[in-house]
């Protein structure tokens, strides 16, 4: 086994998707697929212990969707790269991620995602991003993300599907106050004043992302 190849950590909360994606990758004698993880916080877990070089980050997973897990994980690990996959296209969850720290952002219902080839020029220090999507640098315009803090958007993750500060708390290892204290933050940060409404917002904005419903024709996603 040669000591050079890319290693890469999987992220997806559907197993199809990652069976598929590692059998696309153990072809490439360039890269090493050496784990996988379900969700957000497995992920963080799994890039700390196994060092990957690259992360093929799904942008919709449980608990901490792939934006929140690539913050958290680039504060340990700054020199690896992470590639978001998503279905969104919207410039809001490109200019998220990009502020997040990942360097590739490729759609997962493309006809041909060229995993190899993105994996690779990752590893080599560039940056890729799917056709047609908008130039994360292009505007001047700060990402809403950039008005809240990481611990702020893991709070509104769980709002968005819809638990309540005691369960917020118990998840976070957090008391139901200081739950409170970081709702009411945030709601006054983006001057929202209703829960539903926050709710609605968060997700039109990209600040978090919902699980995303496996088709018949892909690996899942």
């Amino acid at each position: 086994m040669s000591t050079n190849r890319i290693r890469v950590l999987l992220a997806d909360d559907h197993s199809l998707v990652r069976k598929g994606f590692r059998r696309m990758l153990e072809d490439d004698p360039e890269i090493e697929v050496v784990g996988e993880a379900a969700n957000g916080p497995a992920a963080i877990e799994a890039a700390l212990q196994l060092e990957p070089q690259v992360i093929v980050m799904d942008l919709a997973m449980p608990e901490l969707d792939g934006i929140q897990a690539t913050s958290q994980i680039l504060k340990h690990r700054p020199s690896t790269a992470v590639l978001i996959l998503s279905m969104y296209s919207e410039e809001t969850y490109v200019r998220n991620a990009f502020a997040a720290g990942a360097r590739g952002y490729l759609l997962k219902n493309a006809l041909e995602v060229d995993l190899p080839y993105a994996i690779k020029e990752l590893a080599q220090g560039r940056t890729v991003l799917a056709p047609g999507l908008p130039d994360p640098g292009s505007s001047d315009k700060p990402a809403e993300a950039d008005k809240l803090t990481q611990r702020e958007r893991e709070v509104l993750q769980y709002i968005v599907q819809g638990k309540s500060n005691k369960e917020i708390a118990s998840i976070l290892g957090l008391s139901a106050n200081t739950v409170a204290v970081h709702r009411a933050n945030l709601m006054q940060a983006l001057g929202i004043h209703r829960t539903a409404d926050l709710v609605v917002y968060a997700i039109k904005k990209g600040l978090v992302t919902l699980p995303e419903t496996p088709g018949p024709d892909k690996f899942g996603s």
